[in-house]
């Protein structure tokens, strides 16, 4: 049993408790008393004091270790990483070892996830061990628990295979989630192509590299009337076509991550490498184009990217470091705090919340007596330092430690569980 007191709830979805300040009573998982003030004593109670209450959040594409990489992260260290962020539950890409290309690494998932305080779904590959070539048994996995199709950090380069995976998905009414990046044009480039790359000496990686897979992958999901993601987009062209693309009535979404929305690519004059990330960070045109995407629409969701990643790895000479950040901690505080009021929290949570379940196609979770308690508790207006001790994940591949944020995850309920922050950091 447990008892939420004071906490705010933001709700868009119930107008009755919208706005309102109120106790939550949770008894074996379920909300059984949504008041003004409820009298319990000798229960685990939680005192929110003012700050807001939504449902839970989640997070449509994170590296997960397991199986293979544990070293970088594990089921139990992503879980408090995620919930440590605000989000009880998160989609797992199929970039393990093995790969997630069939249904004995869906269920594996899905039973070793099954008494996590997260929600853990697995996204199966397009391609066997995300090569590329051989198309896997999508039906197979969708029917253990696979949520959604992609071949995850690894882009779908060939043109008949990511249509093949668009028309085969069709047929269950499928999701197929693409990163786009084109490695032919693409190329050796490390950052992003533009006046710092000139300066440092270092190779670019153009818009173009990005863009002309947006525009493919648009054109192959207008052919086949299928269902597609564009996960992290990073340019001002890809937001038009994606814009373009949403008024042509396609079935077509997108996200961006987290750091692409608050961070340019002068940061990378100092060559910590800890800032090499895929897609590469970009010139402030290109955010300025992507907050514009957020404001009306076109970007549905928000995205950590979290790319767990050990020493060995990422501390080298930025040119060999490996591409990869961790977010999952601080993805809300980021976008808190660097957007600078241009995002309310129930823009917020939309954008974390609710439409990455609409795309998953997973239920909603609702705030009201008798359903599920399955809800984030944060602070917009707290003030704090992202500090070592703040780090949940095994990794610490992050360029934010001592960074001074707004925005905290107090708390978080899921599966008749409950964490909350313990780490006091100002």
């Amino acid at each position: 049993m447990l008892l939420i007191k004071n906490a705010t709830i933001i709700d868009s979805e119930n107008a009755k408790y919208d706005g309102k300040k109120r106790d939550l009573l949770i008894e074996k998982g379920i909300i059984t008393d949504i008041k003004t003030r409820i009298n319990k004593t000798k229960i685990e109670t939680f005192d929110a004091k003012g700050a807001n209450l939504s449902i839970g959040w989640l997070d449509i594409g994170v590296q997960v270790g397991d199986p293979g990489y544990e070293h970088r992260e594990d089921m139990d260290s992503i879980s408090q990483a995620a919930a440590a962020g605000g989000f009880t539950a998160i989609a797992c890409q199929p970039n393990t070892n093995p790969v997630v290309d069939s249904k004995a690494e869906v269920l594996y998932i899905k039973n070793n996830a099954a008494h996590q305080l997260v929600d853990l779904y697995p996204i199966g590959a397009v391609s066997k061990d995300c090569q590329g070539v051989d198309i896997t048994e999508m039906y197979d996995m969708r029917n253990s628990g696979a949520i959604a199709f992609s071949d995850g950090q690894q882009s779908i380069q060939d043109n008949g295979l990511m249509m093949r995976a668009l028309q085969y998905v069709k047929a269950f009414d499928g999701l197929i989630i693409n990163h786009p990046h084109d490695k032919a044009v693409g190329g050796n480039g490390i950052i992003h192509e533009g006046k710092v790359s000139t300066s440092l000496g270092m190779q670019g990686l153009s818009n173009l590299a990005e863009e002309m897979m947006v525009q493919r992958d648009i054109n192959l999901a207008e052919y086949t009337d299928s269902n597609l993601h564009i996960a992290n987009i990073s340019t001002a062209g890809a937001v038009e076509m994606i814009r373009q693309a949403k008024a042509k009535g396609l079935k077509v979404t997108t996200s961006v991550a987290a750091i692409n929305l608050v961070l340019d690519d002068t940061v990378l004059e100092d060559f910590d490498s800890n800032y090499k990330v895929l897609p590469p960070l970009r010139e402030q045109s290109d955010i300025q184009a992507l907050k514009e995407g957020l404001k009306d629409g076109t970007i549905d969701i928000i995205s950590s990217n979290h790319t767990p990643l050990e020493e060995e790895a990422k501390k080298l000479e930025f040119v060999y470091a490996d591409f990869g950040i961790i977010a999952l901690e601080i993805t809300y505080a980021l976008c808190n705090t660097y957007l600078k009021g241009g995002m309310r929290s129930k823009k917020m949570i939309q954008k974390l919340g609710v439409n990455p379940r609409q795309l998953l196609g997973l239920p909603i979770p609702k705030i009201a007596i008798g359903e599920k308690a399955n809800f984030t508790i944060f602070d917009p207006n707290h003030t704090w330092t992202f500090s070592k001790s703040a780090i949940y994940s095994k990794s610490a591949n992050t360029p934010f430690i001592g960074t001074p944020l707004k925005g905290k995850v107090l708390a978080v309920v899921n599966n008749d569980r409950y964490w909350k922050n313990n780490i006091n950091n100002k």
